[in-house]
């Protein structure tokens, strides 16, 4: 069996990590495996191919900013890479995200059409289904359910600031996809994106849930916390949000709701992923912290806190949720997509999305009872998602579609 990879990255950010992640347990199989990739650069030892060029990134940012065409530049640059495809001959393609300024899709799907070859697409978003965003959970949009046109989100990624084309690439999206919808395999990260992806056009693929997993080894408690051990701190219980970019659908605000609202000598707020330019969203005595790279400093950081709270108001399954109980922290997030679906009673509260009293009434409840939200419970938990467990059902997958 030989299995070839399509991410917009490889190795970094979250869907990179999954693909390098399969990778490694491919390898280990004795499975031959290839990664194809359009952004940064891919890390040493694998067998990559990097597609594109600055040249072509530009010419299709510029057809997306100013056409609405995403997806449908880059025709040179994907013939290339159906030339890697038919080198390597692989039995099975797993797609990932095919978004992101570097591929055609009609190329692919036009040549993936005529082969034998069996498609696994995981989807991290709902871009495959729409004709523009990548999430509409945020506005409540339901035009991807019979067609879209006149996008409410066409300045949302993929930006087009001039022309709306969501209508048309609907139904070029639709074309394209379901035609090769008797040997496609869908996997979403979470049963929420399962139940919306059973109303779109893509319901008649074979669709199955993995969830996202973590490493248990890097992501465990530590009493480590020489990171922000501060007098400050002491006796406080600290409430902890993590995220890579702080905006609107991330609920940035609720924070500076909770800082005003809940006593200062009892409670303290750390932020992590703040950036210099994001720092004067909040209230200047939120403690804030820069993205870090580092996993085991975050782990640091999730085991220090007594609450991870994550107020995000579109999302499909966050990691975070699972990274805060793998370090023996209970979660309350809102009931935004999947969110809550990593969440057991005893790890802690899914709450009304939006509702700023339900979210005060949970710290509170969980600040009174550390005897129910118990680290042991929160990891045990975790145990579920382990990335072990998680690769080893896209394994079964493969060779179920082989058999």
């Amino acid at each position: 069996m030989k299995v070839l990879q399509i991410n917009t990255v490889c190795g970094y950010g979250s869907t990179g990590k999954i693909m390098v992640g399969l990778s490694d347990v491919m390898s280990k199989h004795k499975i031959e495996n290839m990664m194809i990739y359009g952004y940064l650069n891919a890390p040493d030892g694998y067998n990559t191919y990097k597609m594109g060029s600055k040249i072509d990134r530009y010419i299709h940012l510029l057809n997306t900013y100013a056409l609405d065409n995403h997806c449908f530049s880059s025709k040179l640059e994907t013939k290339k890479m159906i030339k890697i495809i038919e080198d390597f001959k692989p039995d099975i393609v797993h797609l990932h995200n095919l978004h992101g300024y570097y591929l055609n899709i009609k190329v692919l799907f036009d040549y993936l059409k005529k082969t034998n070859i069996k498609i696994v697409w995981t989807l991290h978003d709902c871009w495959a289904f729409t004709g523009h965003c990548a999430h509409f959970d945020f506005i409540k949009c339901e035009k991807w359910k019979e067609g879209c046109s006149y996008c409410p989100q066409k300045k949302e990624y993929p930006s087009s600031f001039l022309k709306d084309n969501s209508k048309r690439n609907y139904k070029r999206k639709k074309e394209l996809f379901t035609s090769v919808i008797d040997k496609l395999s869908i996997v979403t990260p979470s049963e929420w994106l399962k139940e919306i992806v059973e109303q779109s056009f893509l319901a008649e693929a074979n669709i199955k849930v993995i969830n996202n997993g973590i490493n248990l080894e890097i992501f465990k408690y530590s009493n480590n916390t020489k990171v922000l051990k501060q007098d400050s701190l002491k006796n406080k219980f600290i409430i902890l949000g993590v995220s890579n970019v702080w905006n609107d659908k991330k609920g940035y605000d609720v924070f500076n709701t909770l800082y005003d609202r809940l006593n200062r000598n009892e409670y303290e707020i750390i932020l992590v992923g703040v950036s210099k330019e994001d720092k004067g969203k909040f209230n200047e005595g939120i403690i804030t912290i820069d993205r870090t790279n580092n996993q085991e400093e975050l782990a640091n950081i999730y085991s220090l806190a007594d609450v991870f709270v994550n107020p995000t108001l579109e999302d499909n399954f966050p990691t975070v949720n699972i990274e805060s109980q793998a370090c023996g922290t209970p979660v309350i997030t809102f009931d935004t997509g999947g969110s809550g679906e990593n969440i057991s009673e005893d790890t802690g509260l899914i709450i009304e999305k939006g509702n700023i009293m339900q979210l005060i009434d949970a710290i509170y409840f969980i600040k009174n009872n550390p005897d129910f939200y118990t680290r042991e419970k929160c990891r045990e938990n975790s145990k579920k998602y382990d990335f072990k467990i998680k690769y080893q059902e896209y394994m079964n997958l493969y060779r179920s579609l082989m058999e």
